[in-house]
Order: C-alpha cells, then sequence, then structure tokens
C-alpha cells in the first residue's frame, strides 16, 4: 500500500524519505508565479512575504488531475493507496483528491482520511499510518489508531500580529485594527467537531498567550505523558520559550521544535508558534 499526504502535515524530510510517503504539493501564488510550498525554504518565504507589504500571496490546493496522475503512477508499483490529507473544514485538498481518485479507479484503489487537522496533528496520523503498515497491520488496525490519534489530539496557536489574518481576509480589517490597537494575541486551536480554527482566549502579550496555550494543553491531558511538537513560522524565541513552559508543567515523553510550512505561513506571517501534542501511548508502539 502506498501512503499520500500534503505538505501541509508538515513531516520532516527524513520521514518522507525513509517511511516512502508521497507528499502531493501545495502551491503558493506569488505576482511573479506560482511555487511548490516545498521547494522554497522557510526563510525566503518569509524574506518574500515580508517584502511584498501590503500585498500578500494566496495559496491554491493541488487539482484533481494533479491528484489522478499521482494515483496512476504510484498504481503502477501498488493499486491501494491510502490519501491522507489536511482538515475538510480549512481546505478542499481532500475533496481534490477524492475526485481524483474517482477519475483513476480503473487503475488505483484508493482509500481517503480527513485528519480533522493540520501540520503537527496531521503529521501523527500520517506517520502512525505509515509506521503502522511498516509493523504489518491491518488497514482496519492502522484507521483504528488513527481514530484514536485524531480524537486525542491538540493542535494550538497564537500569533505575534493579526496583520497577516487580515491582509487575507481571513479576519475584518476592522476587527484586526481594534486588536492591534489593544495588542491583543488570539490563542487559536483545531476544533475537534468540524475541525475548524475556535478561538480559545486573547492574551495581551506573547509570553501570556504562551501561557494560556500550556494551561489550556494541561487541562486537556493533565499528567499524561505527550509528544510534543512545537511548531513556529520563524520565532525561535517563541517556540523556545513555549518549549520550556510546556517541558516545566506538562508531562512530556518526547519534545520537539519544527518549522511550519510556508504554505501554512502565508496567512499567518512569520510571528506563529504554536504545538501539537497526542498522547505518547498511542505513538510508542509504532516508534
Amino acid at each position: 500500500m502506498k501512503i499520500v499526504t500534503d505538505c501541509a502535515a508538515d513531516l520532516l524530510q527524513s520521514e518522507v524519505e525513509e517511511l516512502g510517503i508521497t507528499e502531493a504539493p501545495l502551491f503558493i501564488q506569488f505576482p511573479e508565479g506560482e511555487v511548490n510550498a516545498k521547494d522554497i525554504s522557510a526563510d525566503d518565504f518569509y524574506n518574500r512575504l515580508e517584502a511584498m507589504r501590503p500585498v500578500i500571496p494566496t495559496t491554491a490546493q493541488p487539482s484533481s488531475g494533479l491528484f489522478e496522475e499521482l494515483y496512476r503512477k504510484l498504481a503502477e508499483t501498488s493499486k491501494d493507496i491510502f490519501s491522507i490529507h489536511i482538515s475538510s473544514g480549512l481546505s478542499g485538498t481532500l475533496n481534490s483528491a477524492q475526485v481524483g481518485g474517482e477519475q483513476a479507479r480503473d487503475a488505483a484503489n484508493v482509500s481517503f482520511w480527513d485528519t480533522m487537522t493540520l501540520s503537527g496533528g496531521e503529521r501523527f496520523q500520517v506517520l502512525a499510518a505509515a509506521l503502522g503498515q511498516k509493523a504489518g497491520w491491518t488497514m482496519e488496525k492502522i484507521q483504528e489508531r488513527m481514530t484514536e490519534i485524531r480524537a486525542n489530539t491538540e493542535v494550538i496557536y497564537t500569533l505575534e500580529t493579526l496583520e497577516y489574518l487580515a491582509r487575507g481576509g481571513r479576519i475584518g480589517r476592522v476587527q484586526a485594527m481594534m486588536g492591534s490597537l489593544l495588542k491583543l494575541k488570539p490563542v487559536i486551536h483545531v476544533s475537534h467537531e468540524d475541525g475548524k480554527y475556535s478561538t480559545v482566549s486573547k492574551a495581551r502579550t506573547i509570553p501570556t498567550a504562551l501561557e494560556s496555550i500550556t494551561d489550556h494543553v494541561l487541562g486537556i491531558y493533565a499528567k499524561t505523558p505527550l509528544w510534543v511538537t512545537v511548531l513556529h513560522g520563524r520565532f525561535q524565541q517563541g517556540a523556545e520559550m513555549l518549549s520550556d513552559m510546556v517541558e516545566e508543567r506538562l508531562n512530556v515523553a518526547k519534545l520537539e521544535i519544527n518549522r511550519i510550512s510556508p504554505v501554512l505561513g502565508v496567512h499567518t506571517g512569520p510571528g506563529i508558534v504554536g504545538l501539537a501534542a497526542v498522547p505518547m501511548n498511542l505513538m510508542e508502539d509504532l516508534l
């Protein structure tokens, strides 16, 4: 079985290579042309993003035709394909994949999975599928575990500024202006109910917002051993601050600091910092 995902999963390149995962591209559309988000480094992207002010690039999901072509190519090696994607509440990528799968059904047998999340949360589910397959698990057992991971993963973040959300039309300019005047830092998580963003709280400073993130995660998991992935755009200081808080207050079994994909940074800017957390017992038997 071949495993397909998209680059919003923020997989490490080593994981993609070692586990044989295929990543469908997500695109960033600059005025001078379209770029595959995998083909631009985070730092190059943020340099371009900041240089473009007040214009903002747009993002685009893969077309159904791209997915069809991808599935047909993979089917030359294995007809069974498992396609795992960013929340359908945040992107039309899964829908494109399903249409592409229907177009390729004479060649490929494609199963689909809505992670109902993104970034580090999506990554945990993709890793479970790939590692489960490597361990010889049945598809039923893999999906049972992915269901548990999906229900028990928390993805939460804050932003240094609301400017990029406003520029991208994701929040109203008046709302952004009021937030900027009050220096508000929203704390946002991905809701388990619909896989969309939901505001947890607002803070006046980044340290307070990071405390709020830590409080929120502690309230969910208490002292459960966790795998925590701290994620940021270009905000190493914030990532290190959050890592210190998490290590001090949570029961951390595994901690890492990773960068988010540029395609996710289009509407947040470089000052995004947050985390993805999952109970370690849902992952450790796969590692």
